[in-house]
């Protein structure tokens, strides 16, 4: 009976054991799942371009042939010469540095290439072509005779004989007026003083291209007139420095296209209505 009993207990703690095994919920522990990063991407390094800069191109002129070159109340370059020029420039990939100067000062350093370029309705001669190049024609303009507006005595050149002839300094109009028979030639280092002196008296007669001439005129029609025909008919163009072959043609190309388009024609009518 004891032997039951015990063999009774003993099934009965052997039940507890496996009932108190059965309850216990087994817990699963996961090793944690570690993620490499993420592989480095280089972001990309930006790259910096500039353009070169504009080659420079001095450029000489003479601001006081008006319609072609003068300055404003701002003293800012204008006119034909100075816009054509700056067109030309545009169109040739350089960029201009003007110097404003006397105008047979700006032809002597033409000759010796301390500027690269002149443009003042200057005159293409045989003889000025020894000492520097020139770009194609641009305009042909000739030479013409001005006086007082009182004047009835002098109507052209032959009347020039022995009277007081001015021009400005390196002009065709100097050229002209010293080849006069037995004139008395005054030079002026511009126009603009000799039509000053012309309109007070001072001298006789002006010598000069006929559109600057045409443009003093206009300006002061109760002072001036022109008498005569026009004469010696020349073609302006660029004068270059006479080693740069390279910027003759530049500016020969870019001044073809811009004749074509008309600009020459747009640039008088804008300066000189």
């Amino acid at each position: 009976m004891k032997r039951l009993s015990l063999v009774l207990v003993c099934l009965v703690l052997i039940s507890s054991l496996l009932l108190s095994a059965c309850g216990k919920e087994v817990v699963k522990t996961e090793a944690p799942v570690t993620q490499e990063p993420p592989e480095a991407t280089e972001s990309p390094v930006a790259i910096e371009t500039t353009e070169a800069p504009l080659p420079v191109v001095r450029v000489a002129t003479d601001a006081t042939f008006k319609p072609f070159e003068y300055t404003d109340d701002a003293g800012n370059l204008i006119g034909i010469d100075i816009d054509l020029m700056n067109m030309i420039a545009e169109k040739a990939g350089f960029q201009i540095e003007w110097s404003n100067l006397p105008f047979d000062s700006g032809l002597a350093g033409i000759s010796e290439c301390q500027y690269d370029a002149m443009i003042a309705a200057i005159s293409i001669t045989d003889e000025r072509k020894q000492s520097m190049l020139f770009s194609d024609p641009y305009m042909t303009a000739g030479l013409v005779v001005v006086v007082a507006k009182d004047n009835n005595t002098i109507n052209g050149m032959s009347d020039l004989d022995g009277l007081t002839v001015a021009a400005q300094l390196g002009t065709t109009g100097e050229q002209a007026a010293q080849a006069i028979p037995n004139v008395n030639y005054k030079p002026y280092d511009s126009y603009e003083l000799a039509f000053l002196d012309l309109a007070n008296g001072q001298i006789d007669a002006v010598v000069a291209d006929s559109p600057v001439a045409a443009g003093y005129v206009k300006a002061n029609p109760d002072k001036i007139k022109m008498v005569g025909d026009i004469f010696d008919s020349a073609d302006y163009g660029v004068a270059i420095c006479k080693t740069n072959t390279d910027l003759q043609a530049k500016i020969n190309a870019a001044l073809k296209e811009l004749i074509a388009a008309g600009v020459i024609d747009e640039l008088s009518k804008k300066y000189n209505p």
